[in-house]
């Protein structure tokens, strides 16, 4: 029998967030986190093995608040979903044990599903308390083309259908978007993560001040990268720029060099995306990963979308950074679309391919 309004929990332990969210069909009732990104600022960054231990730890008082924000009981569950990959293979594994020891203790299905379609998943949640969000909650049109931007993906996906038809159009050849941000604010002496501490300080500064590289959007490389994106040659020029300023003895004007920086970013990646909207005849695009929280992104994006004819949608702030409730949300989907769960010989795969939205 098809449950056309699933109770769903769903874990993602992906990267340094411990997320456990709770849907009901597209319903968000919660949507617990927690971080380990203090841990990590110490390292200028995340540390793998840092973070698994810091899920062993938050695991259970996670799930526990989830089921109180939400009101259920274990016991009530429909199905148990889970990010199988990508990401940090440590990471992965102990949300992904954790997910089968509840599926076995509890005799309910289980659901293995992609990280990168979960983010596109949480735009289908609605509920009290969403705010932020661009575009009607849980009214997604499909196809769309999805722009996923965080720390360690950048990726264009073309959305067919959310549970059986994602293709992948393109993605980072080095560093992610959000990588960057951590490394450009390293050099500029900002502190870790860098994706706020960027934004913060270029709102005083000139995003014209300096012509950064665009990675990938010259005649020759569009040949073959049409829909890629490169963020390292970018990267190293804000690294040299402050060398040679530093080298003349002038002081670095810290609030322009992070504008120029975050403008030549967000001009990448909304270029290639509204290019592939228009490539491909698909009037959507929708936002989704933690570097979606930047201004200027989010601003560049509406004009863009706006001067190509093309609807914008982002979620709301908090499903845009990992979180549970995507998880749970792609897991509602596939239950309600009657396919089988997953068999529990499945592990954690941190190069999971974004084709492969549900592993059997």
């Amino acid at each position: 029998m098809t449950i056309t309004e699933p109770l769903v929990l769903g874990i993602e332990t992906s990267c340094d967030e411990t997320g456990v969210g709770i849907v009901r069909g597209r319903t968000l009732l919660a949507n617990a986190i927690a971080s380990s990104m203090d841990e990590h600022a110490r390292y200028g960054g995340v540390v793998p093995e840092v973070a698994a231990r810091a899920h062993l730890e938050a695991m259970t008082p996670t799930i526990q608040r989830a089921l109180a924000d939400a009101g259920v009981a274990l016991d009530e569950l429909d199905a148990i979903a889970v990010t199988s990959g990508p990401g940090l293979a440590g990471a992965l594994m102990v949300g992904v044990a954790a997910a089968k020891a509840l599926a076995i203790a509890l005799g309910k299905p289980l659901y293995a599903v992609n990280h990168l379609v979960g983010h596109v998943g949480a735009d289908l949640l609605r509920g009290e308390g969403l705010r932020g969000a661009v575009g009607e909650p849980g009214e997604l049109e499909l196809p769309t083309v999805a722009l996923l931007v965080s720390g360690g993906h950048t990726s264009l996906l073309l959305v067919r259908d959310l549970v059986d038809d994602v293709e992948l159009l393109g993605e980072t050849i080095d560093d992610a978007a959000g990588e960057a941000f951590d490394k450009v604010a390293r050099v500029l002496s900002l502190p870790y993560p860098g994706g706020p501490q960027i934004d913060r300080v270029a709102a005083d500064g000139n995003p014209n001040a300096i012509r950064f590289p665009r990675g990938l959007t010259l005649p020759k490389d569009l040949e073959r990268h049409r829909y890629d994106f490169s963020f390292s040659g970018l990267k190293t020029s804000v690294a040299r720029w402050v060398e040679k300023c530093v080298a003349a003895g002038d002081e670095v004007p810290v609030a322009d060099v992070a504008a120029s920086f975050r403008e030549a970013v967000a001009d990448v990646l909304l270029t290639k995306a509204i290019a592939a909207c228009r490539d491909l005849g698909v009037p959507r695009l929708l936002l989704g990963g933690g570097v979606v929280a930047n201004a200027r992104v989010r601003e560049l994006a509406a004009e863009r979308a706006e001067a190509a004819g093309v609807e914008l949608r982002v979620p709301p702030l908090s499903l845009c950074t990992d979180n549970g409730a995507m998880i749970a949300s792609l897991g509602a989907q596939l239950v309600a679309a009657g396919h089988a769960p997953s068999g529990l010989g499945f592990g954690a795969d941190s190069t999971l391919p974004v084709q492969q939205v549900h592993m059997r």
